[in-house]
């Protein structure tokens, strides 16, 4: 028999609802192992702290007992978004898509058990459907229950085009509850209209309705918009030590609880403790933020990766000092820094300090790009108009980018 304390921890803490939550909590009472789903779509690879809201309940319900099953949306991923409203479900190709699941799984498996989770991949039942398979499925629903998502029926008054394939989507994903005869469908709160059609569906076909297990959409560390990587708001559960620790210290004040809540198992009358503390200014936020990204850090590396990342966020922000591995960048090729096709944003891509020029065009807008002279010491901003000769000329001086990432500058005439 379950506690009433254990039963609490999962039902309320980083859970935004349950539905129904009296039926939920009644079948873990029985000690039956629940079937738990988790879908999710391979059309990017990455995980983010987002996402390990989530896969985090999946494991301590795991440590209970439960199976997770996690459903590969390989089939649905090959076909896109016909639309154009989604820029994260792009048509893949079936190597894509098996390139993007490696990369997930590995990133999935960092919190949820590998040795108590079933894989399985959506094209096995899908890849057998026919024509008369789809018309029996869309003939259970209708267009006025559809348009009832708010995203749907936004579109639809605005007069904005929504492509029959993505009224599909929800009865594809619900058919997958069917398949695997789900007990219980984890999602975030966006996903609440899919899951209830699952839900739906699973009576219609004679299964017992699955319980949908809401989780709290994370907000990035701007304090804003939902963390998101198109956004650049995110902390990647493959970030290095430094990285992940740095971007955790530029929290807002306001997500220390947040994130204490749903990313980590500091105990409730701790939590409570802190809330009050900093409701009432009697702690100075920068110790228990630094806790925070300590606490995150150490469960994707190691306590000793979170202690150098703590001692690096220290050296180099708090006391302004350059980090002590700074790698080098070397050109390419002769005359790289003479190119009068390149620009401050190639290098800065060039250099691993951005992921595309777009990303670079943005962080020198925003005044983040500097050069640090070896002769000087003192940081000067550049602008996006910065000419390339005047780079590394010492052949020692250093580019920062952000907070966080640098490079040093080789000889630019080599």
């Amino acid at each position: 028999m379950l506690s009433p304390e254990t039963i609490q921890s999962i039902t309320r803490r980083g859970v935004k609802e349950i539905i129904s939550l009296q039926e939920f909590v009644r079948l873990l009472e029985t000690g039956d192992p629940l079937r738990l789903k988790m879908g999710f779509d391979p059309s990017r690879p990455d995980i983010h702290l987002g996402h390990v809201v989530g896969l985090r309940k999946l494991h301590q319900l795991q440590e209970l007992g439960h199976q997770v099953i996690l459903i590969v949306g390989d089939w649905t991923a090959q076909i896109g978004d016909p639309s154009g409203q989604s820029a994260t479900r792009p048509q893949l190709t079936h190597e894509e898509v098996i390139a993007n699941a490696e990369s997930y799984l590995r990133q999935f498996f960092k919190v949820v058990d590998k040795d108590r989770t079933q894989v399985v991949w959506q094209s096995e039942w899908f890849g057998k459907f026919t024509l008369a398979d789809v018309l029996s499925l869309t003939s259970r629903f209708t267009v006025a229950q559809f348009l009832e998502r708010d995203d749907f029926a936004n579109r639809f008054k605005e007069h904005r085009p929504i492509a029959i394939t993505e009224l599909l989507y929800p009865m594809l994903q619900a058919y997958d509850s069917v398949m695997i005869e789900a007990d219980v469908e984890f999602g975030g709160t966006d996903q609440m209209f899919n899951l209830l059609v699952g839900r739906q569906l699973q009576e219609m076909m004679g299964q017992k309705p699955q319980q949908c297990f809401l989780m709290p959409i994370l907000p990035g560390t701007d304090g804003v918009q939902k963390m998101s990587k198109s956004l650049g708001n995110y902390v990647a559960v493959e970030e290095p030590p430094n990285d992940m620790y740095g971007k955790l210290m530029s929290l807002p004040d306001n997500l220390i609880v947040p994130y204490f809540e749903y990313l980590t198992d500091l105990p409730d009358a701790e939590l409570e403790e802190l809330s009050n503390d900093l409701a009432e200014n009697n702690v100075n936020p920068m110790e228990p933020k630094k806790r925070l990204a300590w606490e995150i850090t150490s469960q994707f590396h190691d306590p000793a990766a979170a202690d150098g990342a703590r001692q690096n966020f220290e050296r180099v922000v708090q006391r302004r000092d350059l980090p002590d591995d700074i790698p080098d960048f070397s050109p390419p090729h002769p005359g790289y820094f003479q190119d009068s096709g390149k620009r401050l944003s190639n290098l800065i891509v060039d250099a691993g300090l951005a992921s595309s020029a777009a990303e670079a065009k943005r962080l020198i807008n925003q005044g983040a790009v500097q050069l640090i002279p070896e002769s000087t010491g003192e940081a000067q901003s550049l602008d996006r108009d910065h000419p390339l000769p005047g780079l590394a000329r010492s052949g020692r001086d250093v580019l920062k980018v952000g907070r966080r990432r640098f490079v040093r500058l080789l000889d630019g005439q080599a």
